[in-house]
């Protein structure tokens, strides 16, 4: 009988953690998701680059702040929308403006709701929303076929969605995921993700309606994507499609191989 009441007690405490969790991943999910770092709206970041600062207002209470990295008008051939990762805000990811600035190419970086100088509240369709924003902007300037749209992490959802509704020259994702409920499911397995989850960014299917040619960069030994969760886009690309193997390379450090860079470069000289 002490047995029997010994093992009620602990699915009882199974029970009741495993809802304590699956409450928290439905109420703190932003919080583990987003971590961004607000910067004051009046504050210049004084990047080193030339640059212009634009706000994009959707409503009262949400602005896009866009940072416009330029190149002379002499050199440009087209423009980058660059669509960053889940910390920090532009100033973390500004190092990597010259990998496109140097071809001809200018750089525009928009943080997310809550990020940087943005505010408002932040979800999937406001993301969807942001990005096709900035994408109206730029074609004021530019052609489709002068416009590249680059997907770094959680960017990548982002990017590979806004790639399937509109036309770009290009579509580069950098450490990009099959879904984000996918990632999730590695680690949370025993869970309703699909349920629990507000955060979908389903990569792979938005692949399957692009139309432009895809470039894919991923590491083999990147710990927060799983080499083996971005493999499985292989299977949504077209013929013409490229899957880069970095090997070696984790989730923040491919821009330091040659491949990643020769490669890179080969892109934007075309």
């Amino acid at each position: 009988m002490k047995n029997t009441f010994r093992i009620a007690g602990w699915v009882k405490l199974c029970i009741i953690g495993y809802s304590l969790i699956g409450i928290g991943i439905f109420y703190l999910q932003e919080t583990i998701i987003f971590q961004p770092t607000v910067v004051a709206a009046d504050s210049s970041y004084g990047f080193q680059q030339p640059y212009l600062e634009k706000n994009i207002a959707l409503d009262d209470q949400t602005r896009f702040n866009l940072i416009e990295f330029t190149v002379a008008d002499s050199l440009r051939k087209g423009v980058v929308l660059y669509f960053h990762g889940n910390k920090g805000n532009v100033k973390r990811y500004n190092r990597f403006v010259d990998n496109f600035t140097r071809h001809g190419y200018e750089v525009w970086m928009a943080d997310y709701p809550g990020f940087g100088k943005s505010t408002g509240k932040v979800s999937e369709s406001i993301l969807y929303e942001e990005s096709l924003q900035v994408y109206k902007l730029a074609r004021i300037q530019y052609q489709p076929g002068q416009i590249i749209l680059y997907g770094k992490s959680l960017g990548s959802g982002i990017a590979a969605q806004l790639a399937s509704v509109r036309d770009c020259k290009r579509l580069i994702l950098e450490t990009p995921y099959y879904s984000l409920t996918s990632l999730a499911r590695i680690y949370l397995w025993m869970y309703p993700l699909d349920l629990l989850m507000h955060y979908h960014l389903p990569t792979h299917d938005y692949l399957t309606k692009v139309t432009a040619p895809v470039t894919i960069f991923h590491g083999t030994a990147d710990g927060v994507v799983p080499y083996f969760n971005a493999s499985r886009l292989k299977s949504v690309l077209k013929p013409s499609d490229e899957f880069i193997t970095i090997q070696g390379g984790s989730h923040r450090d491919l821009n330091r191989f040659p491949l990643m860079q020769e490669k890179l470069d080969s892109l934007l000289r075309m």
